[in-house]
């Protein structure tokens, strides 16, 4: 009898194509502490990992700074304190400092991502303006290509100098970036002058089995089509149906990892009634099949 166990899967934590990044030798860490100008708010270290497949990294004891993962392609997962998260393209989440963590890449659709770090007097402060309902959640913003330049600027500028001014210029830069990221419904008042955007994602989620038409969504906001759509997609970056079609495709994911349902019953369970096109559907969203990620993700 074969008893062969299945191997199982390596992570790896750097050496991808295209990777950066930069650590803070301990001396400039020093300097930055005594630097009036800085010391409240700074980085460590900072890297872009492009398409890291097989990425993953484990601290079993945590890490006591922050750590930022923006992800802007591809997907992958992060268990902060027994909590499992998900990340996907236009999303991030900040590791909360000194807790036990894991993150990996997703084995079928790797994340390209962006990551920070960050330490400092005030950082406490700025994660708990990060918060949702003083839980760290997975948070889910366009993609402003501003962000990514702001980004470039301060790896610049620690590719070519860590004098004093550069430290100081890169970190005020650094501020910026977070700040794009957790003040970013308060930068874009114009954008979230109303709560029905929220409102209709709950009932997308309370309806989630449902065949639900643009019509029918902008009606129940009590909003005109051309204003629900146009509003909505500022909001979250995707058209109302193509976003409705994200959280079913989520939902199968939940689906396929955690039960026995068949692909058949997945279907039924959120409403569609086209088995090939649910198919085309999920491998458009996650790059794999359905029967591919259920078989990947078998335990």
């Amino acid at each position: 009898m074969d008893n062969k166990l299945k191997p199982q899967k390596v992570w790896v934590k750097e050496g991808f194509i295209g990777q950066r990044m930069i650590v803070l030798p301990p001396n400039i860490k020093r300097k930055i502490i005594t630097n009036q100008v800085i010391k409240n708010f700074y980085l460590t270290a900072i890297g872009h990992y492009p398409n890291a497949a097989n990425h993953g990294r484990e601290r079993k004891t945590g890490s006591n700074q922050y750590i930022l993962i923006y992800c802007v392609e591809g997907g992958g997962t992060i268990n902060s304190g027994g909590v499992t998260h998900t990340l996907i393209p236009n999303s991030y989440y900040i590791i909360p400092k000194n807790l036990p963590h894991s993150y990996n890449s997703d084995a079928n659709n790797a994340w390209s991502i962006y990551w920070i770090h960050f330490t400092g007097d005030i950082s406490d402060k700025i994660f708990d303006r990060y918060l949702h309902n003083g839980a760290p959640v997975v948070q889910h913003i366009p993609y402003d290509e501003n962000r990514i330049k702001n980004f470039e600027q301060i790896y610049s500028i620690l590719e070519n100098s860590f004098n004093e001014k550069e430290m100081e210029v890169m970190n005020i830069y650094l501020l910026h970036f977070i700040s794009s990221l957790i003040y970013y419904k308060e930068a874009n008042p114009a954008i979230y002058n109303t709560d029905s955007i929220s409102n209709s994602i709950l009932f997308m989620k309370k309806k989630i089995g449902k065949n639900l038409t643009i019509e029918e969504l902008a009606k129940q906001q009590n909003l005109s089509v051309s204003h629900y759509s146009r509003v909505f997609k500022q909001k979250t970056g995707a058209s109302p149906i193509t976003f409705f079609n994200q959280l079913k495709i989520q939902k199968s994911c939940q689906y396929l990892y955690f039960s026995d349902r068949s692909i058949k019953e997945i279907c039924t369970e959120l409403g569609f009634d086209d088995q090939f096109y649910f198919s085309r559907l999920f491998r458009h969203i996650t790059g794999v099949s359905p029967s591919a990620y259920k078989k990947a993700h078998k335990k």
